[in-house]
């Protein structure tokens, strides 16, 4: 019989991101890819009218960001259809892509339809790098064009970067090529190994190289302020370092709080790991996750409503409970900032609850009051 939760233990579900894998289809190959994508969608992807209801069941919740991705939505014809629909029923929309579909009439028709911030993946500032890297000659020649237009038809650029040893060297030329682009925001995304990502966890980055990239990432941010806003993606320690240099700072952070929103909501950093508790994932098979890189089922759209999963779900209700966490992370003091990385503890350990593996901070409290 498992022990009843401890008071202040349970984290309150407000649901603020929902992404979207719209479809698994994909251009290139790249080599992290966490959805193993093909250049074929498959037969049994949600249909239209399945994706509208989709989108009242997700209505009926909040008003969530919905983050299309994939594979490359792009790549599925009715994605401009389910957006405009998700627009009007009052959700804030973005799209993930990899930047080499993106013409200037697809760029013109996002903006029309009003969808708020496009988000390019460029992992290298060199394109003979970031063309092997995504599996195909020419792809960093298009993603710069697709950044060029969106930039002309006046949406939001985020530019995304995985980061690994392969690359962590060129964060300085990133930043510069993402402010120099023009976008509003630059998210680093710390690799968890899974699907085709597998093959690079030989360039993960150590525990010791993840600490100096948050830092840089910190230090980045008061430095630049409001001229871009940096969102480190499957670092959930990040809000553990935040808190640190707060203590640390004491009055003078506020100045330039990294955690404060940015441009609107889209910009902002609530929690660390938000799988089940603010953020959760929908495969282009209608399968419900904590998040894309979490590889277990939280529910199937194709048996249940979004509400009841996300209300229900045994898995989320257990990601909620922090007296569930193990090791260090059940022990930490920064437990409710940050609750560590529920993906890469499986990944690691078959265990989604145990300790997050890349994290260095060794907890001051021995046991939780």
């Amino acid at each position: 019989m498992s022990a009843e939760p401890k008071e202040g233990s349970i984290l309150q579900p407000r649901l603020q991101l929902v992404a979207w894998e719209i479809t698994q289809a994909c251009n290139l190959g790249c080599a992290h890819c966490r959805a193993s994508a093909v250049d074929t969608p498959h037969p049994g992807e949600l249909s239209t009218e399945v994706c509208f209801r989709l989108v009242d069941q997700i209505c009926a919740l909040g008003k969530p960001i919905i983050i299309f991705t994939g594979g490359e939505p792009l790549l599925r014809g009715d994605v401009f259809s389910i957006a405009e629909y998700a627009v009007a029923s009052g959700l804030r929309v973005v799209m993930g892509t990899n930047g080499t579909l993106v013409s200037g009439e697809t760029a013109t028709r996002l903006k029309n339809i009003r969808v708020s911030r496009i988000s390019i993946s460029l992992d290298f500032p060199i394109a003979e790098l970031q063309d092997k890297f995504r599996g195909q000659a020419g792809a960093y020649a298009a993603a710069m064009a697709g950044i060029e237009n969106i930039r002309q038809a006046g949406v939001e650029l985020q530019i995304n970067s995985t980061l690994t040893r392969e690359n962590i060297d060129y964060l300085d030329d990133l930043l510069a090529l993402a402010i120099e682009s023009g976008a509003v925001a630059f998210h680093p995304f710390f690799l968890v190994p899974t699907g085709r990502g597998k093959g690079l966890e030989s360039v993960q980055l150590s525990p010791a190289e993840y600490e100096k990239a948050l830092n840089w990432i910190y230090r980045k941010q008061i430095e630049l302020g409001d001229k871009i806003f940096f969102k480190p993606t499957d670092a959930p320690h990040y809000m553990r370092l935040l808190k640190q240099k707060q203590r640390q700072r004491g009055a003078a952070v506020a100045t330039h709080n990294p955690t404060v929103q940015h441009r609107g909501s889209a910009n902002s950093i609530s929690r660390g790991c938000l799988a089940g508790t603010g953020f959760c994932f929908i495969s282009h098979l209608g399968k419900v996750k904590g998040c894309g890189y979490l590889d277990i089922e939280a529910g199937d759209l194709n048996r249940q409503s979004f509400g009841e999963i996300w209300e229900n779900s045994p898995l989320f209700n257990r990601l909620r409970d922090l007296s569930n966490l193990k090791g260090k992370c059940g022990k930490c003091d920064f437990r409710l900032e940050c609750g560590g990385c529920r993906a890469r503890a499986y990944g690691t350990t078959g265990d989604y609850l145990e300790a997050e593996p890349y994290c260095l901070y060794q907890p001051k409290k021995q046991e939780i009051c």
